[in-house]
Order: structure tokens, then C-alpha cells, then sequence
């Protein structure tokens, strides 16, 4: 290795890349432990092939290309930089996102503003998770930074993936305990297929059982994993505390902001590459709505320039078109969007006017425009079936009941979620509704329930495919984080499950155990509260789906049967007193049941019929001391846990203030 001091410095290796050193802080190089100044007037010819690729502390922008070089008549853009936060879930993307919207002076110094400002919907709040991506920007020097927050969960994917159209690079947020996970994967696989530049934030720094070099390496070893090309594997590092708003280029020696992030986007994330003097082309990548103005389209402008009151051309993947006019243009400034007269290429706008815009279609020149490429997403692998009501209690509680209501409603999804699928039943009244997983379609359930919607749903079954003679379903990459003591009945309880052990290792000082497991799809259903209870409620699981793979057999996912009311009325103490006996319930005193609603679990396999409504008879005969009833605390199953329960003979009864479970009357009856 041969080094120069002066202006600048080199080091001799195979390929040569100029950085110049304009900054307001001081870059420093970290190279097998030894410290290089850096002249922040000079410019820095880096030849790094050859050193050893774990290290990667520094700033390395392999990606960026010069901000006016011209393709043909593409050109890039200096002003501008669209970026995407993508992680893991619970990895503290929309914390960092707080973070770097407060430092860039988006709220007034006195402004109260809540934790998590992106999760604006209220089941976001509620779970702790994102589920809808969303659109802000922020100001750096004289740098716009379009920033979209990505949901973190592997059934949310279909979010990613529409949303990658619309930038050209992501900040991808990685635990320093975890390391990359398997929605890290998934996210970073689909990045990189868009040829996207990646900046990597190792988040969470300032935890006590932090490993930042650890998840360093483990994540370039992912992009290799993942056939990423040379400059896309020399990403730069940057450790962040997202909740204490600092950042650095070394775990040891964070800022006092979040400047060397700021910068490392602006110098690592390449502006959007456009045709400035060509035709109109803007990709509907999301759709939001509104009372007043309709329906509203959110994309990218590709090509030329959109101005308010354009006659405009709408195009699908199919050249079919019809015309249509934007009558209000909006662009996103700080955490609002702002009216604009004009939206040059590169830019992120929101259009209204075009009332039947859909996702996937191109708003094009009124003459010349030409459709882009549509969005594709990732196939289903969960179905369930949605009816409508047929209790005994039907309409008590919803306003909308009715098939045609159900019926609207789902379609009606599909415009927003792409990777969704609705098909009519075997019956008039009764949906397939297809999903990414369980979450994404109980998230559609919990929605359609506070809007008012009353119906039932049966119980989550997987898409399986047949290649040639063979039957092929879809299997996932399955995490367990559990303590150390809890490992054994974990992995008993995976393994009856037909899963595959592909790694397992301590992490840090915590005293934790990382499991990872191919599993069938089918393995994982019922499975987060099997792990729950097996590890006290100690254990966190995580899935993303990985291929199809052979049928891997039966898989027995419940042992005990439920216990099921025997006829309609209220619940008693006198009833449950003895009904306890049997199992665990789901009701206490005082609760209106009907014929055939499951109660609770039993503690045996089968089924079994109870009176829960019995009343203690009214006689003359009185007892000598009054007899004290003392009932079990009633189970209090949500609506995840309700449909992780039920079988294939058994439904699920969502309404706006209840959710009850009951055996399908359609279905053989199994009660003994």
C-alpha cells in the first residue's frame, strides 16, 4: 500500500473514485485501525478494491454519479434527492424520521408534536407498526430531500415495492444488537434489483449490548448474498441514535446532530435522472383521498414539466388511454403538502382532477405521452373467505351488512392495495380475499370493522401451486429472538411444525438466542401465541416469505378442542362456575351468547357442548350459609388471536363493538 500526504492522498489499489471533501464536518478514514486526515479543501482519489471489505466506517459514494452528466437527454438533477427509509419492523425507522424532521426545522420550537409523527392512522398508533407508506421532505443547505417512510413489516411488502418507483436510493436502518433481519432482506433485495443506491444507518447505537461491527459485516455479506454489484457492496455506514437525534461516521464518536447523515444523502443518494425537455410522464405510484377533492395521485414526474389546469393524457401498461385534466397541483414541503403552479421532472407531486386514477397508470403529455413501465408486486400466499353475518345477532351492531356492502367495500381496496386480490366465493355472498399474510388481511378487517362493516371470516389457508405432478407450497424464513432458557420448547414446538433449523447464535450480553427456521407458510399459522406461551411471552418471531417449496406434509396446529354454547341467552355465574371445570372461557357473567358460539377452549381434543346459561333453580329450600362463587378471569382473545384460533369448521364474527367465534353451521359438526 503506498500513501501520499499533501493536498490530497491515495492508496494504491485497482479501482480510483474522487470525492471532494466540501464539508462542514471533518471526515476521518478508518482503515485497519489507523486514523487518515482528510484536507476538507482537497480532493481524495480512494483506491479500495482490494482492502479488506468488512471495514467500512468511511464515506464511500461508489454510487453517485456527477449531477450533470447527460445520458442521451437524461440528465440528473443536483437540487433534488428521493429517498426511502426501509427496515425492519421495530427497527426505529419512523423515530429516525422524527428525528430528522425536528433538526431540519420542520415544526416551530414550540410546536408539541407527538412520538411517531408518521404513523398518523389510528391501528398504526394502536400496534406500534407503519403500515401505509408516507410522504415528507425537509430542506438540507439547498439540497430538497424527499423522504417516504416504508412500513416494516414483511406483510406491508407490497408498500416497498410500489414505492421503490419513486426514488433512487434508500437509507437502509438496521438494529446494532439484531443486524439485518428478514424484512431487512426483502427490502434490500428489491432495492438493489432497481439498481437503487444504498446508504446504510446502523440505529439504536447507544444500546448497552450494541454490536456495531458485527452488524457491519453481517449486512455486507447480505448484499453479496444478494448479488449486488461492486459499487452497490461499497455502501457508506453511518451510526445513528435515532431517539437522541445524533449520527456519526463511528460508533465511538457520534455528532451532536444528525449532520453527517444529512450529508452522506446528499453526497451518496444520486439525483433523480430525468428528461427535462422531453414529454410528460409521471408514474401513479399511491393514491390517497380526500372529502373535497377526490381522489388524489402521488408519484414521481419522470419526464418534462406539470403544470395546474394541464389537458393530460392517462395511460395503462395496455396503451389504452383516456384524457383528463389536473385541476390542482401539490408538492410536499416539511410536513404538508403545498399548492404549486408548476412540477418540474424529479420531483414528487400529488394530482387531483383525475377521479378514476389508479395505481400503476401513467399521467402522460395530452399528444405525445407514452405509458411507463407498470408496478409489479409479489404474488399472495394467504387466502380467507369473508362472508356476510348469518348469526342469530346480525345487524344488532353494524350499519353496513349486506352482501352488495361487502361486496363494494372489497373492490373498492384493491384500488389502493396492489398486492391484494379479491375473487367471488362458491356462494353469492362470500369473497376470497387474498394477502401477503395474516397481518395484511387482518389490518383490511380491523379498518372495515370501524367503518361500520358487519360480517364473518373463516380461517387463514395458504396459496399452494402445482409444478407438473408436484404440489408446491410456499414456505417462509421464520426468527426467534428467545432467552436462552426458553430455547428448547421453541424449537420442540418449530420442529412439530415441519421446520428447518438454517441458524441459531447468541446475541450479545442479553442473554438472548437468535433461531432461524425455513417453514412451511402453514407451520406459522396459530404459531405467535404457541411461541408465546411456550417462552412466557418472552419470545419475538418474525417472518418474510422465501420460495415454494415440496408439500411438507400434515402439520397439526391445535390439540384442544372448543368449548361451544348450547343455546341462546345470557351467561350466569351459576352456569360458568361448573363450565370452568372443562376449560379455559372467553366469557364472563352477563353476556349475551347464541347456539353454536364457541365460549372457550377446552382442555381436551374435541369439542364440547356446554349450557352456560343455566340458572340456578328458584326453591323455597334455603342453605345454611351463603356459598361464595369465585370465577376465573375470562381469556380476552383480539382479533389476531381469534383468527390464529379457529379451524376449518370454525368462523370468526367481526362487528364494530364485538368479535365472537363460532362453529361454521355449513360445516360437519364435530360436537360430541
Amino acid at each position: 500500500m503506498e500513501m501520499s500526504m499533501a493536498s490530497s492522498f491515495s492508496i494504491t489499489t485497482c479501482t480510483k473514485t474522487t470525492y471532494p471533501l466540501s464539508t462542514p464536518f471533518p471526515f476521518k478514514k478508518h482503515l485497519f485501525g489507523t486514523t487518515l486526515p482528510c484536507c476538507l479543501s482537497a480532493k481524495v482519489p480512494l483506491k479500495l478494491c482490494s482492502l479488506n471489505p468488512l471495514i467500512r466506517t468511511s464515506i464511500k459514494c461508489a454510487v453517485t454519479e456527477a449531477p450533470s452528466e447527460k445520458k442521451g437527454q437524461l440528465m440528473r438533477r443536483s437540487d433534488i434527492r428521493n429517498i426511502a427509509i426501509v427496515a425492519h419492523v421495530d427497527h426505529g425507522k419512523t423515530t429516525l424520521v422524527d428525528s430528522m424532521l425536528k433538526q431540519a426545522k420542520v415544526f416551530r420550537d414550540n410546536q408539541v408534536v407527538q412520538e411517531r409523527i408518521m404513523d398518523s392512522n389510528d391501528i398504526e398508533r394502536e400496534r406500534g407498526i407503519t403500515i401505509l407508506s408516507k410522504n415528507t421532505s425537509i430542506t438540507y443547505k439547498d439540497t430538497k430531500i424527499n423522504i417516504i417512510d416504508t412500513p416494516g413489516h414483511s406483510d406491508f411488502g407490497g408498500e416497498v415495492e410500489r414505492i421503490l418507483n419513486m426514488v433512487e436510493g434508500i437509507l437502509l436502518v438496521v438494529d446494532s444488537v439484531e443486524g439485518p433481519m428478514p424484512q431487512t432482506r426483502f427490502v434490500l433485495k428489491k432495492a438493489l434489483e432497481f439498481g437503487h443506491a444504498v446508504v446504510v444507518v446502523v440505529n439504536k447505537i447507544d444500546r448497552p449490548s450494541a454490536r456495531p461491527e458485527f452488524v457491519v459485516n453481517s449486512t455486507f455479506e447480505l448484499f453479496i448474498e444478494l448479488n449486488a454489484t461492486d459499487e452497490q457492496c461499497d455502501f457508506q455506514v453511518i451510526y445513528a441514535s435515532g431517539i437522541k437525534g445524533k449520527a456519526g461516521l463511528s460508533p465511538e464518536n457520534l455528532g451532536e446532530d444528525l449532520g453527517p447523515l444529512f450529508e452522506a444523502v446528499v453526497r451518496c443518494i444520486p439525483g433523480p435522472k430525468i428528461n427535462k425537455d422531453g414529454a410528460l410522464q409521471m408514474l401513479a405510484t399511491n393514491i390517497d383521498y380526500e372529502e373535497h377533492k377526490g381522489r388524489i395521485a402521488i408519484g414521481r414526474v419522470h419526464a418534462g414539466s406539470l403544470r395546474r389546469g394541464m389537458d393530460v393524457r392517462i395511460c395503462t401498461s395496455e396503451d389504452a388511454c383516456r384524457f383528463g385534466r389536473v385541476s390542482e397541483l401539490f408538492v410536499y414541503e416539511k410536513f404538508s403538502r403545498v399548492p404549486a403552479e408548476t412540477v418540474e421532472a424529479g420531483d414528487i407531486c400529488a394530482v387531483c382532477g383525475i377521479d378514476d386514477i389508479q395505481i400503476g397508470e401513467t399521467i402522460a403529455d395530452k399528444s405525445e405521452g407514452k405509458p411507463l413501465p407498470s408496478i409489479k408486486v409479489e404474488e399472495p400466499t394467504v387466502k380467507m373467505s369473508f362472508s356476510v353475518n348469518t348469526s342469530p345477532f346480525v345487524g344488532r351492531e353494524g350499519k353496513y351488512v349486506t352482501s352488495r356492502n361487502l361486496r363494494d367495500r372489497l373492490y373498492r381496496e384493491l384500488e389502493r392495495n396492489l398486492a391484494m386480490k379479491v375473487e367471488d366465493g362458491e356462494t353469492a355472498d362470500t369473497f376470497i380475499v387474498s394477502g401477503r399474510g395474516t397481518l395484511h388481511i387482518t389490518i383490511l378487517i380491523e379498518n372495515m370493522r370501524r367503518e361500520g362493516y358487519e360480517f364473518m371470516v373463516g380461517p387463514p389457508k395458504v396459496i399452494n401451486k402445482r409444478e407438473g405432478d408436484k404440489l408446491m407450497e410456499p414456505y417462509e424464513i421464520a426468527t426467534v429472538e428467545v432467552p436462552e432458557e426458553h430455547v428448547g420448547s421453541v424449537v420442540e414446538l418449530l420442529g412439530r411444525r415441519r421446520g428447518q433449523m438454517i441458524d441459531m447464535q447468541g446475541l450479545g450480553s442479553e442473554g438472548t438466542t437468535f433461531i432461524r427456521y425455513k417453514i412451511p407458510t402453514r407451520g406459522l399459522l396459530g404459531l405467535r401465541n404457541s411461541i408465546l406461551t411456550a417462552s412466557r411471552g418472552t419470545a419475538i418471531l418474525n417472518t418474510v416469505f422465501d420460495c415454494y417449496g415440496p408439500w411438507a406434509g400434515d402439520i397439526s396446529t391445535r390439540d384442544l378442542g372448543s368449548l361451544v354454547a348450547f343455546d341462546d341467552g345470557t351467561s350466569t355465574s351459576y352456569a360458568l362456575i361448573s363450565s370452568q371445570d372443562r376449560g379455559q372461557l372467553f366469557i364472563g357473567p352477563g353476556v349475551d351468547v347464541y347456539k353454536g358460539q364457541i365460549v372457550g377452549i377446552h382442555q381436551r381434543s374435541g369439542d364440547l357442548a356446554l349450557n352456560v346459561c343455566k340458572r340456578k333453580a328458584a326453591t323455597n329450600v334455603r342453605s345454611n350459609k351463603e356459598v361464595t362463587v369465585v370465577l376465573d378471569t375470562a381469556i380476552d382473545f383480539s382479533l389476531d388471536d381469534c383468527i390464529e384460533y379457529i379451524q376449518e369448521d370454525e368462523l370468526v364474527e367481526v362487528t364494530p363493538s364485538s368479535i365472537r367465534m363460532l362453529k361454521n353451521p355449513k360445516a360437519a359438526k364435530k360436537t360430541r
